[in-house]
């Protein structure tokens, strides 16, 4: 499925020196069976009040009911861990390989697919957070603790209670306080201490070539690391069913190209060409 332009850029990135640099949305995970939760799947009831993933996935919601907060997520939790890696995860862990230090990995899935056995990702930068992770809501420390795999390993349903026991699971061990999930919500801003802002913008200042799978770019920085790499003359492949605003911003441009493909197949298709040209 790739095109002339495509496999272009990817044998002057190849001849190159400069990283080769993906970025990778929700679209990654479609074929595992994961839901944006931006759609209707996000929607959560809370008494007689339908919340958006808009309201639900934010400071100001765990504020007024923490609790709630916690059952929206836990249940999000539960779909990801049932999940499988699709064909396309294991492709990239595969390119991987092949490009060895020239490789990375920007991404904003939280599904903790990137980190399974089949399709791990070492050189990996999450700028959305992860799901498999809760830190303190009153940031006594940086330290990150795993979610209780009590939680993990059970199937819940959007009916399925908090219970005190579960509450007492998400206490932070150092100071008392509620945890909270370790993702990016939708009124706080993108940081390194988090989410690894200033390293993945050097990062496409060092990008020949970056391939943008799965998103929209809809959030600030995935645009930010589009315009840095394409500033230091670097080529950008952005990669979707449909025109977004990455691929409103590329086209026209020299170092730029839009390519209309699903995620898994493009990805597929991208390793095939890599392993051929050794």
């Amino acid at each position: 499925m790739l095109d002339g332009r495509t496999k272009e850029f990817l044998q002057e990135a190849l001849d190159g020196d400069r990283l080769i640099t993906f970025l990778v949305g929700a679209g990654t995970s479609a074929d595992s069976g994961i839901p944006t939760f931006r759609g209707k799947e996000g929607f959560w009831t809370i008494g007689s009040k339908n919340a958006t993933p808009q309201s639900m996935g934010t400071k100001k919601m765990f504020d007024v009911n923490a609790d709630e907060v916690w059952r929206w997520f836990l249940y999000r939790i539960s779909i990801c861990e049932q999940a499988k890696p699709n064909l396309g995860h294991i492709a990239l862990s595969s390119i991987e390989k092949r490009l060895g230090a020239r490789f990375a990995l920007i991404s904003q899935n939280v599904d903790g697919l990137h980190f399974r056995p089949e399709s791990l990702i070492n050189n990996l930068y999450l700028i959305h957070g992860d799901l498999r992770y809760m830190r303190c809501a009153d940031e006594c420390s940086k330290a990150l603790y795993a979610i209780p795999l009590f939680f993990r390993e059970q199937i819940r349903s959007r009916e399925t209670p908090l219970t005190f026991d579960e509450k007492q699971k998400l206490i932070c061990p150092k100071c008392g306080e509620m945890t909270r999930p370790h993702v990016l919500w939708f009124d706080e801003y993108y940081n390194e201490k988090y989410y690894h802002l200033d390293t993945t913008l050097r990062i496409a200042k060092s990008t020949g070539l970056m391939i943008v799978v799965g998103t929209s770019g809809a959030t600030n920085l995935p645009q930010r690391l589009v315009e840095r790499t394409l500033s230091r003359n670097g080529k950008v492949i952005d990669v979707n069913p449909e025109t977004n605003i990455i691929s409103d911003k590329l086209r026209g441009l020299v170092h730029g190209h839009y390519l209309q493909g699903k995620s898994t197949e493009a990805l597929q298709a991208l390793e095939e060409y890599l392993g051929e040209r050794g």
